[in-house]
């Protein structure tokens, strides 16, 4: 089951208690001739995705429609009926439930921490919706705050500053902080007043600001929740009407499909991605996705359709001017790429290019973060290379850099490179063994 993040925003909106809630429903049951007997546990279980039997749905509609002021649906209450999903999700709605998850995950809900990663039909259907008609006409919107440009360009900055944060300390100490700042003020601004053209450049702001979430929640370990917003962002992308920006946020799921395994998936978003952005997309994100897909293929034992991929990459790098780059493409450094050929190279088996190419990638200057990968390919290649005290060497400087950060992806790496060490008997080895052992007993 899903949690109900939903209803939980209403009765935080209504200010009604979760006791409170349940005696009402009851009290209506009893009105109707129904003997009811919900009580806080009740609530508790269907804030947890479980449906109310009976009548208890409609009551809790007409509770909360009561105390609002305004008409409230079983869509509202996130109890409406799941297995007949919209072909197009309204802006409206979405925007609904988009706050609504921000404020339980800002929360820690229990609940939430644990939700699932999405497969098949539905994993997929967030990428067709980006990719195919109706548009959305007209995103303007009433509400209580005014909104104008300066508020665009504040939120713009915050997705910076956020995503430099995530750079430098890792996604779990920038998760609560990007968490915070949409909930506290983006939300307000999202179900604000503007005018169609400010909400286009509204909704794109809010998108890099929401993918910046999902970042942090994919370095944070909640694979759910990562899932969740970059499908957010991806919505809200195409509610911007900017293709290069929803090619962006295809990069994310690209790069995630990655990491859960799921190499054909990666593939086929990235020539969505690629498809669907068309001449809007920037040189920087045309090389990420192709190289991307390098690896998807090389993962997949397929050499041909990786070496096309290489090249399509090689070539779109060539074209880039950073100057000319959108803000969310920065992470596109030079060496981003090298560092991806030779991962591909490794994984098909030739192994001295995938050497040169990691140590190409390492001797160009990148933020931290970006560094301590580098180096981590650039192990594994010295690995099954047979260069096992070079390996470990690149371990030890991959510690130096990982000091002061909180990232699983970059716990990862280093666990990785520490089997690869252990699983030999060399003296230097077994040193940077007990150094990483060190550094992974510490909690994130």
């Amino acid at each position: 089951m899903e949690p109900n993040t939903l209803l939980d925003a209403l009765l935080a909106e209504a200010g009604i208690s979760r006791a409170g809630l349940a005696a009402r429903v009851n009290q209506i049951g009893e009105m109707r001739g129904q003997s009811m007997r919900y009580d806080h546990s009740s609530v508790i279980r269907w804030l947890k995705g479980q449906r109310p039997r009976g009548i208890a749905a409609e009551a809790i509609c007409e509770i909360l429609g009561a105390r609002l002021g305004r008409p409230v649906t079983l869509d509202d209450l996130g109890m409406g009926n799941a297995s007949t999903p919209p072909v197009s999700t309204p802006l409206d709605g979405f925007i609904g439930r988009a706050t609504a998850l921000w404020r339980g995950d800002h929360q820690q809900r229990s609940d939430l921490q644990q939700t699932h990663v999405i497969t098949g039909l539905p994993a997929v259907g967030p990428v067709w919706e980006w990719e195919n008609p109706p548009d959305d006409r007209d995103v303007s919107s009433r509400g209580i705050v005014r909104v104008g440009l300066p508020d665009v360009d504040q939120l713009r900055t915050a997705r910076n500053h956020y995503e430099q944060m995530y750079r430098k300390a890792g996604g779990v100490a920038t998760r609560g902080r990007v968490l915070r700042f949409l909930v506290e003020d983006t939300a307000p601004l999202i179900r604000g007043t503007y005018t169609d053209s400010t909400g286009r450049e509204l909704h794109r702001a809010v998108g890099g600001l929401v993918a910046v979430a999902g970042i942090c929640a994919y370095d944070s370990n909640a694979q759910g929740l990562a899932q969740r917003y970059y499908h957010q962002a991806l919505r809200l992308a195409k509610a911007s009407g900017d293709r290069a920006f929803g090619g962006y946020v295809i990069a994310l799921l690209v790069n995630h499909s990655l990491f859960l395994g799921e190499h054909r998936q990666a593939v086929a978003f990235a020539e969505a991605g690629l498809r669907t952005a068309g001449h809007a997309i920037s040189p920087a994100l045309a090389c990420d996705l192709n190289a991307m897909q390098a690896k998807a293929y090389s993962r997949m034992g397929d050499q041909p359709g990786a070496h096309r991929a290489m090249q399509a990459a090689e070539t779109a790098a060539g074209l880039i001017r950073p100057d000319e780059e959108p803000a969310e493409t920065g992470y596109v450094q030079p060496g981003l790429l090298e560092n991806a050929l030779a991962d591909t190279l490794m994984r098909l088996g030739d192994t001295g290019p995938a050497q040169q190419y990691a140590k190409e990638a390492v001797d160009i200057q990148a933020h931290a973060r970006g560094r301590v990968h580098r180096l981590a390919t650039l192990a594994d290649c010295q690995m099954r290379g047979g260069a096992v005290d070079h390996a470990a060497g690149t371990a030890e400087r991959m510690l130096d850099t990982v000091q002061g950060m909180e990232s699983h992806r970059l716990y990862d790496r280093l666990a990785g490179v520490r089997r690869s060490l252990a699983a030999t008997r060399s003296v230097s080895a077994r040193e940077v063994v007990g150094r990483i052992d060190d550094t992974l007993r510490i909690p994130l």
